[in-house]
């Protein structure tokens, strides 16, 4: 039986006009009575969720660079949270929160008689869950662009008697525009490819991400309509990174040169510093509510059912013994866990590396075919992870690079699914690098490697972060593209979590979930201390509260 469902039978030609009754079938353009069709419900939620999470991880940034919130350490790391959990957990936690029987739903009934609806599941569960998910990225991104402005800039405004709130909107804001764009990019990328959370959360909603997956595993089997909705998602992602180019085309945001800057920060306006510290604030607590909840329902016997407390899957997933030739790791999560570290641990570096190298060569090179560059590395980020998986299967299972079945596989994945993050990083963090600092290190006769390892790269410690951290915590939560590349000899945390989760295991699947988490917060802490902070200025203003 081949692994792959054969596409227009064997020996058929391509037919174009296939395609395109593919394409013209209703239920893509228009819904039963006045709903949206699957094409505009794909577009309304990505344009939905990339503006929610793209101004939300500004305020956050804000937050943390430029008001008292950024001395707590926990803001960083709360602000990360959720983009390190399993897409499973964060839904599931939406539902136990928000859901018919969840307990905010319950109180609300309780306190004010407001009748328990299932209201979560469509467009205002869709657009939580993946404000929730998204966030993360845009907030990393958008930190290091706000480090990179150099403050003498906005100090001169200031100068010359600007007030705060000008100088915000005409130096501060125009100065973000590449990080802004890239983040709302990437958000409104990886909302249409996004599978898990339509799939949990969607009620009704049907968007291409689903269509495609159910086109190829569900009853159809129809792997000719899955090709074809994966080309018109692709069509859509080619819109959006050309809109976005031309939008940015014309315009300079370079603001670091090669000498020191020894300025003050300029604070925020006093109005908006309260608003993105109250932002700020309620994003944290309800990223602690979803972690509490989940937390709390990985130590009770059946979640929803009976909550006595119970050690018991902790004990099942991470047990440890003494056996007769030393330690065992008894707990069925042990190996699930240790193969996503070792495959996310050597995909990470490779994919940052590669992410920066492909940033600095189509910014700063000139060649025939460079944005084509970068839109084919870009359209790895919009293929559904599912198309993704079963592409993998049919490249390498069979000679001469036969890795199916193996860890290779997955590092593989893993590399090339993620790179887009890590080049748009360094995209937005090389737009505010004077080139003049690379054409002085080679007037000077530096060797190019020198050149840039001393000029250029302590100028892009945030992009190396982001990329790092980005690719090691998206790679150990992958589930689509992976789902059909475990074995029992390499299966990830995420599909162990998804094959407990489908057999009610969810004290199992809560626990292995925690550890991940757990893990990859380990994972983001290394990473800032071994890479540090750019350094662009010798003091600082008292910030506003």
């Amino acid at each position: 039986m081949p692994l792959l469902p054969a596409v227009g039978g064997t020996g058929r030609a391509p037919r174009p006009a296939a395609l395109l009754q593919r394409l013209a079938s209703p239920e893509l353009w228009s819904g039963p009575g006045a709903s949206l069709g699957v094409v505009a419900n794909t577009l309304v939620l990505a344009l939905a969720a990339a503006t929610t999470s793209t101004l939300l991880g500004f305020g956050l940034a804000l937050a943390a660079e430029r008001t008292r919130l950024g001395r707590w350490k926990a803001v960083g790391l709360l602000a990360v949270l959720p983009v390190v959990t399993p897409p499973f957990v964060v839904g599931l936690a939406i539902i136990l929160l928000f859901g018919r029987f969840g307990a905010v739903t319950q109180a609300l009934e309780w306190a004010f008689a407001i009748p328990a609806t299932r209201w979560i599941y469509g467009w205002p569960g869709l657009l939580l869950a993946q404000t929730m998910a998204f966030t993360p990225v845009a907030f990393l991104m958008l930190r290091g662009t706000l480090q990179g402005i150099a403050p003498s800039i906005e100090q001169a405004a200031g100068t010359l008697r600007a007030p705060p709130g000008r100088v915000f909107r005409r130096v501060t804001l125009p100065l973000c525009a590449p990080g802004l764009a890239n983040a709302f990019l990437l958000a409104m990328v990886e909302s249409m490819a996004d599978f898990g959370n339509p799939a949990l959360l969607g009620g009704q909603i049907e968007v291409l991400s689903t269509q495609i997956y159910f086109a190829l595993v569900g009853a159809q089997q129809d792997a000719g309509r899955a090709a074809a909705l994966g080309l018109l998602l692709l069509a859509m992602t080619a819109t959006v990174f050309i809109l976005q180019t031309v939008g940015l085309a014309r315009a300079h945001y370079t603001t670091i040169a090669g000498k020191a800057d020894g300025a003050l920060t300029t604070a925020l306006p006093t109005g908006l510093a309260r608003g993105v510290t109250g932002l700020t604030l309620g994003w944290l607590a309800l990223t602690v509510a979803v972690y509490g909840t989940v937390l709390a329902a990985g130590f009770v016997k059946q979640v929803g059912l009976d909550h006595t407390p119970t050690l018991q899957h902790l004990t099942d997933a991470f047990g440890l013994e003494h056996g007769e030739f030393g330690l065992v790791w008894s707990g069925a999560a042990w190996k699930p866990l240790f193969t996503t570290l070792w495959a996310a641990g050597l995909a990470a570096p490779f994919t940052a590396a590669g992410g920066l190298a492909l940033a600095w060569l189509i910014e700063r090179r000139r060649f025939a075919g460079r944005r084509l560059l970068e839109f084919t590395v870009l359209l790895t980020f919009a293929i559904p992870g599912t198309v993704v998986g079963l592409a993998y299967i049919g490249a390498f299972n069979l000679p001469p690079i036969e890795l199916t079945g193996t860890l290779g596989v997955l590092i593989a994945c893993f590399i090339f699914r993620d790179l887009p993050v890590a080049m748009r990083a360094g995209s937005a963090a090389l737009a505010q690098v004077d080139a003049s600092l690379e054409e002085a290190a080679a007037t000077l006769r530096h060797a190019p490697w020198p050149a840039l390892r001393r000029a250029l790269l302590p100028l892009l410690k945030p992009a190396l972060v982001v990329a790092l951290v980005v690719s090691l915590v998206r790679a150990a939560t992958s589930l689509s593209p992976v789902v059909f590349l475990a074995t029992p000899e390499f299966t990830p945390v995420t599909v162990w979590v998804i094959e407990r989760a489908e057999s009610a295991q969810y004290g199992l699947a809560i626990i292995a979930s925690a550890a991940l988490v757990a893990a990859m917060g380990l994972s983001i802490a290394l990473i800032q201390r071994l890479v540090g902070e750019r350094a662009i200025r010798r003091s600082t203003q008292a910030l506003s509260s």
